[in-house]
C-alpha cells in the first residue's frame, strides 16, 4: 500500500456501508450512541476540569467560562475537518493517514507521534489520579495526599493493567465498560453542578461565592493576549479525546459517516457540560487565594475535593445524604481517569496498528488477535509504554514532572488537530466549487480552526519557555546557559524525538517512506 499516492476512494458509499481495509479489525461492531460515548468519555470531563479549572482561572479569573466558549469553536471547526477526512477515507490512523496521503509521509508519521506522545505523556496523570483516589474513596486520606506514595504508585500501575486488558478483550467489551463509567460521571457532574448553584443562589454558599454574570462571558475583560492564549492553550485539554470516535471508525456501522457525526456531537456536548460545571464551580468556590477559592494554590491539582465537601457536606445535602454524594463525587473522578486510561489505549492501539500497516512503524504493530479482533501487540505496547512513562516520571523532581508533562501536550494536541483543519482544507481544495456546504464545512472552517490551534500552540511556547510558568525547570549545561521551564523541555523534545525516530525509520528503508513507483 503505497502511502505517497492518493489512494482513496471517492465520497460515497451509501449509509450503512463499511470500508473494509483488511486489518482484521471487528466492523459495524459500534453505533452512533456507543461512538458518541467513546468520543465523550475520552476526554475525561470530570477529570478534565479538576485538574484545569484552577490553572485558568488563575489566567483569566471570572472569565473562564468565555475561554471555554471561545476553546470551543476552533475545535468545532476542526471536527468538520474530521469527519470530512473520515468521510473521504475512514482509517484509524485519522491524521496520520490523511496527513500522509494529502501532504506526504513525513508530515503524516510526525501527525501521528504527535498522537502518540501526547498519549504516553498523559497516562501517568491519569494514573496518578486513578490511584490517589482509590485511597480517597476508602478513607485512606495520608498516603492519597503524596501522590508520589509508592502505594500510589503501584495501584496506579493496577489500573492502566486494568484497562489495558479491558481493551485487549476487544472493543464491545471495551464499549459496555465506558457506557457505564460515563453514566456515572455525567450524572454525578451535573448534580455537583446544580447543587452548587442551589447553594449560591439560596445563600448557603461560602463568603466568595457570587452569582453568575453574564460579563463572565466577556473576553475582551481579559487582562492581556497572552493570559488568554495561555488559557486557550489549557482549554484545549478539556476537549481533548473526542477524536477517539474517529480511531475506531473501521470498527463502526456506517464507517464514512457515523464516525465524524458522534465527534461534532461530542463536542457540542462537552461545552454544554463544562459551562455548566465552569460556572456552578466558579459562582460557589469564587477566586480567592484562601480556603476553597480556585486561586488557592492548595486546589490547584484538583479543584473538585476541595469544593465538593463545601458543596455536599453541610446545610440541606448534609449529613449522611451529603456523604454519600461526596463519595460518588469522588468515584465520579476516580471512574473519569480510569474511562480516560482505557480510551487511551484504545485511541493509540489503532493509531499504531494502522502506522504499522502502513509501514511507518514495524510491521508487528499491525498484528490483531485472531479470537478479539483488536491490535493485540499495540494494544499491549501501549500499555507498556504508559506504565514506563509513569514510573519514570513519578521519580523524577518528586513526581512534578508529571503536571509539566500534562501541560506539554497542550503544544502537541494544538499541533495534530490543527494539522487535521489543514489538511481537510488542502484535500478537498478542488472540490470546494460542488457546494456551499463543501465550501464551508470541508475547506474554509476547518482551515480556520486549524490555523487558530497551530498559532495558540506557538505562542505558547514563549509561556512554556519561561521556569515560572512549570513546576519543573531545566538549565542548558553549556553557554548560554538559558534556564528553560520543563513544560517546554518536554513538549519540544517529544517533537524532536520523533523527528528522530522518524529518520530513523526512514534510513532503515521502511516502504512508507519510498516513492511511489509510476
Amino acid at each position: 500500500m503505497a502511502t505517497t499516492t492518493e489512494t482513496t476512494v471517492a465520497d460515497g458509499g451509501g449509509p450503512g456501508v463499511d470500508t473494509d481495509t483488511g486489518k482484521g479489525l471487528h466492523p459495524g461492531a459500534l453505533g452512533m450512541v456507543t461512538s458518541l460515548i467513546l468520543a465523550v468519555a475520552s476526554a475525561a470531563p470530570a477529570y478534565s476540569l479538576a485538574a484545569t479549572i484552577a490553572f485558568v482561572v488563575a489566567l483569566v479569573g471570572f472569565q473562564a467560562p468565555s475561554v471555554v466558549v471561545l476553546a470551543f469553536v476552533p475545535i468545532l471547526f476542526v471536527s468538520f475537518g474530521y469527519a470530512a477526512l473520515n468521510r473521504r477515507d475512514p482509517d484509524c490512523g485519522t491524521i496520520f493517514t490523511w496527513a500522509s496521503r494529502a501532504l506526504g509521509p513525513r508530515i503524516g508519521f510526525m501527525g501521528g507521534w504527535a498522537i502518540i506522545a501526547s498519549f504516553v505523556l498523559v497516562m501517568g496523570s491519569l494514573a496518578q489520579v486513578a490511584g490517589q483516589y482509590v485511597f480517597v474513596l476508602f478513607g485512606a486520606t495520608g498516603i492519597a495526599a503524596d501522590p508520589t506514595s509508592p502505594w500510589v504508585l503501584l495501584v496506579g500501575l493496577g489500573w492502566i493493567a486494568l484497562m489495558t486488558l479491558v481493551c485487549y478483550r476487544g472493543i464491545e467489551v471495551a464499549a459496555a465498560v465506558q457506557r457505564a463509567l460515563l453514566l456515572l460521571e455525567f450524572l454525578v457532574l451535573v448534580a455537583f453542578s446544580v447543587v452548587a448553584l442551589v447553594r449560591v443562589y439560596t445563600g448557603h454558599a461560602g463568603t466568595g461565592a457570587q452569582s453568575p454574570q453574564l460579563a463572565w462571558f466577556n473576553p475582551l475583560n481579559i487582562a492581556s493576549p497572552s493570559a488568554f492564549v495561555s488559557a486557550l492553550v489549557l482549554m484545549l485539554f478539556i476537549y481533548w479525546g473526542w477524536e477517539t470516535a474517529l480511531t475506531v471508525n473501521e470498527e463502526t456501522k456506517d464507517s464514512r459517516r457515523t464516525p465524524g457525526r458522534a465527534a461534532t456531537f461530542s463536542t457540542i456536548l462537552l461545552l454544554g457540560l463544562y459551562l455548566l460545571a465552569t460556572v456552578a464551580t466558579l459562582s460557589f468556590a469564587g477566586i480567592g487565594t484562601t480556603g476553597i477559592g480556585l486561586g488557592n494554590p492548595d486546589n490547584s491539582g484538583d479543584v473538585f475535593s476541595a469544593v465538593g465537601q463545601a458543596v455536599f457536606g453541610s446545610g440541606g445535602f448534609g449529613g449522611g445524604f451529603g456523604t454519600v454524594l461526596w463519595h460518588l463525587l469522588v468515584l465520579m473522578i476516580l471512574s473519569s481517569a480510569a474511562a480516560s486510561t482505557e480510551t487511551t489505549v484504545l485511541t493509540l492501539g489503532r493509531t499504531t496498528l494502522s502506522m504499522g500497516d502502513h509501514g511507518a512503524l514495524p510491521r508487528i504493530f499491525a498484528r490483531i488477535h485472531p479470537r478479539f479482533s483488536i491490535p493485540h501487540v499495540s494494544t499491549i505496547a501501549v500499555g507498556l509504554a504508559g506504565a514506563a512513562c509513569y514510573v519514570l516520571m513519578n521519580f523524577l523532581s518528586h513526581g512534578q514532572v508529571i503536571g509539566d508533562a500534562v501541560s506539554s501536550c497542550g503544544l502537541l494536541i494544538a499541533f495534530y488537530y490543527g494539522l487535521t483543519g489543514l489538511t481537510s482544507a488542502w484535500a478537498y481544495r478542488r472540490d470546494w466549487r460542488r457546494s456551499a456546504q463543501d465550501l464551508w464545512l470541508r475547506v474554509v472552517l476547518p482551515a480556520v480552526g486549524g490555523l487558530v490551534l497551530v498559532g495558540a500552540g506557538v505562542w505558547s511556547l514563549r509561556n512554556d519557555w519561561d521556569p515560572a510558568n512549570s513546576a519543573t525547570s531545566w538549565t542548558l549545561p553549556f553557554a548560554p546557559h538559558w534556564h528553560i521551564g520543563g513544560t517546554f523541555v518536554i513538549g519540544v523534545g517529544a517533537i524532536l524525538l520523533g523527528l528522530v525516530l522518524m529518520l530513523a525509520r526512514q534510513a532503515s528503508g521502511a516502504r512508507f517512506f519510498r516513492p511511489a513507483k509510476g
